[in-house]
């Protein structure tokens, strides 16, 4: 009797595991899951080693090293089935200076172009990427943005004279592309319209993101905006998981959402949070918080390489880049579906 009633305990046992286990197998994946599974390592150094090849000779702003760089994200963009928010892949623009023995910046604004084309001048062509993933609401948009253009090269340099741009700004832009690509594998239409956005002319002041926001129609729309610029190195290496949050203060759900997703997926970043009342410095975050429009910010402080040519891929974090885009996926996937 007391061997029947051990066989009966233990098939028993066996249902019950057997039940949890397929259990278990049954639950799927949320959206947010299967995006975020999504983005890993081996795609952060794959788009990262070209950006940051020598080949492209430290992608200056109209420059062909530029050019091949938007023409290499947008084959991407193209190949993973992301629509054009305008009728091309490519947003054109045209930048002016005076001739360079003046004093003088890059100009977008017609005003401007105006007053600089009555005499010598310099004419730069640039050209923003952007493309859009349809969203329920089409009168909300939601956009998430790094520059990709750096300082070119120096021929008189002795030693290196390429200024790659590794962490400034190529790790932001492979933030963005594992984010686009980690939207689609949600396998779910956003409640707001997205947009991912690649700015032109950062480095010779925010010409790119300050180009779009002066000619697109529906910046009313805009509900947020998601900057990268600089993601991918240590300030201090006895603080590898360092990142500073920067937020608009009066949307303290964006810190609040950060705080949350660090804790329930176990994400390796110790972030400096940093509430902004008017953040409108450092980066292509300003031509946004200028427009009245809650930006999100990660930035990791500067280093020694800083718009130098040390600037390089072997130099990065790997980890603490995969971290960061985890971590911006979730918030801005947040950004796209829940109110704020």
């Amino acid at each position: 009797m007391k061997k029947v009633y051990c066989i009966a305990l233990t098939l028993l046992v066996s249902i019950a595991l057997g039940n949890t286990l397929q259990a278990k197998k049954n639950i799927q994946p949320t959206a947010e899951e299967k995006g975020l599974a999504t983005i890993n390592r081996t795609s952060a150094e794959a788009f990262m080693n070209f950006l940051a090849s020598d080949e492209l000779e430290g992608r200056e702003a109209g420059w062909k090293g530029g050019r091949i760089a938007g023409n290499y994200i947008v084959s991407l963009l193209k190949s993973w089935g992301l629509q054009p928010v305008f009728e091309d892949y490519f947003q054109p623009f045209e930048t002016y200076r005076v001739e360079r023995q003046k004093q003088g910046r890059l100009q977008v604004h017609p005003d401007s172009i105006a007053q600089i084309c009555k005499g010598v001048h310099q004419k730069y062509s640039m050209r923003n990427v952007l493309v859009k993933i349809e969203g329920k609401k089409k009168d909300e948009i939601v956009v998430i943005g790094a520059h990709y253009d750096h300082l070119g090269y120096d021929p008189m340099l002795d030693g290196d004279k390429i200024y790659n741009g590794a962490d400034d700004n190529a790790s932001g832009v492979t933030a963005v592309l594992q984010i686009a690509r980690a939207f689609l594998a949600t396998g779910q239409q956003p409640e707001r319209t997205t947009y991912f956005a690649f700015w032109d002319g950062e480095e010779k002041g925010l010409l790119g993101s300050r180009y779009f926001a002066q000619v697109f129609p529906d910046m009313g729309k805009i509900k947020g905006y998601l900057n990268f610029d600089m993601i991918g190195r240590n300030n201090n290496e006895q603080h590898p998981k360092h990142v500073v949050y920067f937020y608009t203060e009066s949307t303290p759900t964006f810190g609040e959402w950060l705080k949350s997703d660090v804790e329930k997926y176990q994400l390796q970043l110790e972030p400096n949070y940093r509430p902004w009342d008017k953040p409108v410095g450092g980066s292509d975050n300003g031509t946004f918080a200028k427009a009245g429009i809650p930006i999100m910010w990660y930035h990791t402080d500067g280093h020694p390489d800083y718009h130098m040519p040390g600037d390089e891929p072997q130099k990065l974090n790997w980890d603490k880049l995969v971290e960061i885009t985890k971590a911006s996926f979730l918030g801005f996937w947040k950004m796209a579906n829940l109110d704020f």
